[in-house]
């Protein structure tokens, strides 16, 4: 995916970017070990993106993330994603991941079940973590079987999903 510019932010678990082309949101980054770190992952993914102000269409999107981070059910659902690139199965796997509202969660095998694919929670989780849309695909409201964390690929790991879950009210272990 492309990007024509991005933007960092500050949330309640870091410095985030966005990034964003004429077809919507190309990306998302959660935070690395601080803002130079996020500004480092953002330009490495987006090679060609300068950093800019944020149009209205973007800023609103920002402003629900850090709404959402600091516990406010924000719904970022209707986000325009940029899903050029994105192989049809992770599309699928997205649109059931941004159903989930926030405070709730799916497990892997789930999601599979609602792809009409159960036995394929391993691709599920494969597809989530190759997410390039954290936040706005809720792969953090993803488990693994019996509510437990599961993995994840963020800088911080687990840690971080646990944070955000909690911040959205989630007692990890139960559902």
């Amino acid at each position: 995916m492309t990007a024509h510019a991005f933007a960092l932010f500050e949330t309640a678990i870091g410095w985030c970017g966005i990034a964003w082309n004429g077809r919507g949101i190309a990306g998302v980054q959660l935070p690395e070990a601080d803002e130079h770190y996020t500004r480092k992952r953002m330009l490495q993914r987006f090679p060609v993106a300068g950093e800019a102000i944020p149009p209205p269409e973007i800023r609103r999107v920002l402003d629900s993330i850090v709404a959402l981070l600091e516990g406010d059910p924000s719904d970022l659902s209707d986000a325009e994603l940029d899903m050029d690139g994105v192989p049809p199965f992770h599309r699928r796997v997205y649109e059931v991941a941004r159903s989930i509202p926030p405070g709730r969660t799916l497990s892997y095998g789930e999601v599979a079940a609602r792809l009409g694919a159960p036995g394929a929670a391993r691709a599920v989780g494969q597809a989530l973590g190759q997410n390039p849309f954290p936040i706005l695909v809720p792969c953090h409201r993803v488990l693994a079987a019996g509510g437990k964390i599961g993995g994840f690929s963020a800088h911080g790991g687990t840690a971080t999903k646990q944070r955000m879950l909690t911040l959205e009210g989630v007692p990890v272990g139960r559902r």
